[in-house]
């Protein structure tokens, strides 16, 4: 996601040191199991917010897949959430783990090109969910049930800032901007 440090601000009023960037980043961008017992608390839930038209928040929880530094999800066609995201891009996805509890607020760029869904798809696999590339989305036999039926759109989440709050000791809050060039996924 990226090389250098991004602007940071402490957000911390009671003097706690701010968050380093790397062990975020290394916690953001690790393996964010689903499974119970995987994660904090118990298990990683990751929930994206959306916005409606009428401007009301939309939250729900999703399987994000972490591949090389970017953060992917995948919605389904005729869902609320894809609808929300071709209309307005803007979204922010959060997650608890052990050491921090985790906001990104970003962009989503919806994903079309074979190579990256191909990469997505195989990420997918390994991860336990069968998914296949078909056409300019990913298919497979099952989903969660409330995705919709397949095929389902692809986005990467383009992260412009981020939010941590310490959950173990030393605690602390920081928020990290990134910088515009900066927020455009992991290497290619």
């Amino acid at each position: 996601m990226t090389t250098a440090d991004p602007t940071v601000k402490n957000l911390d009023g009671y003097g706690t040191p701010p968050i380093e960037w790397a062990r975020v980043h290394d916690t953001l961008f690790g393996r964010l199991p689903q499974e119970p017992g995987a994660g904090g608390p118990n298990r990683h839930t990751t929930w994206l917010a959306t916005t409606d038209p009428d401007g009301k928040p939309h939250v729900v929880p999703f399987g994000a897949l972490v591949l090389d530094d970017e953060i992917f999800l995948c919605s389904g066609e005729g869902t609320r959430k894809n609808r929300n995201l071709h209309r307005d891009p803007r979204c922010t996805l959060t997650v608890a783990t052990e050491p921090f509890d985790l906001t990104v607020e970003g962009r989503a760029e919806r994903v079309t090109d074979p190579e990256t869904l191909e990469r997505a798809a195989a990420g997918f696999r390994a991860d336990g969910w069968p998914a296949t590339v078909d056409g300019d989305a990913l298919t497979a036999e099952f989903s969660a049930p409330s995705a919709g039926p397949p095929p389902w759109a692809v986005y990467r989440l383009l992260p412009e800032r981020v939010f941590a709050f310490g959950t173990v000791e030393p605690y602390g809050a920081t928020r990290f901007d990134l910088a515009p060039s900066e927020n455009r996924g992991g290497t290619r």
